[in-house]
């Protein structure tokens, strides 16, 4: 018999986390805060003051978090010239949370719009160069409705 979820993974943890490395990560933590309505579960401070772990939530799902540390390859986007993933969120409102996000001082790179799967998305970058995407779900679609709206889509970008 498999074991609880409670077993191996503290109550707190979605089952699959990112772990952002950030050149300041104790910035980073409040900016999320402030920008993104996180919530801060603890930080813990290395011999040399800077994040060895913290963590934060937002709408429920965790991420951890670290300070940039080149000597352990620990490298985050600012010194690898960006970031190739996104950490995407639902979030209820995601006109009223870009322009409050934005206001804080993450960059919308992709605004607020109507997407073809039935979600209303956008996507920014925050100071610390991680890559966001956030989202309220609209409408659910059945395969074909969606296929079909892809393929409007794409054929209008031409």
């Amino acid at each position: 018999m498999p074991k609880p979820a409670s077993y191996y993974r503290p109550a707190n943890m979605s089952p699959v986390t990112p772990h952002l490395i950030c050149r300041d990560a104790a910035s980073a933590i409040d900016f999320y805060v402030r920008a993104f309505g996180a919530q801060e579960h603890g930080r813990m401070p290395g011999p040399d003051g800077k994040i060895m772990n913290a963590m934060i939530s937002i709408e429920g799902g965790s991420i951890m978090l670290v300070d940039e540390n080149v000597e352990y390859g620990m490298r985050g986007p600012q010194s690898l010239g960006g970031s190739p993933l996104s950490v995407h969120v639902y979030v209820a409102d995601v006109d009223s949370f870009a322009d409050h996000a934005e206001a804080e001082g993450a960059k919308i790179t992709q605004p607020v719009a109507d997407q073809f799967w039935g979600d209303r998305f956008c996507m920014m970058v925050d100071p610390f160069g991680h890559n966001w995407s956030f989202a309220t779900h609209k409408t659910d679609l059945a395969p074909e409705e969606m296929g079909q709206a892809a393929e409007a889509f794409f054929k209008n970008q031409g």
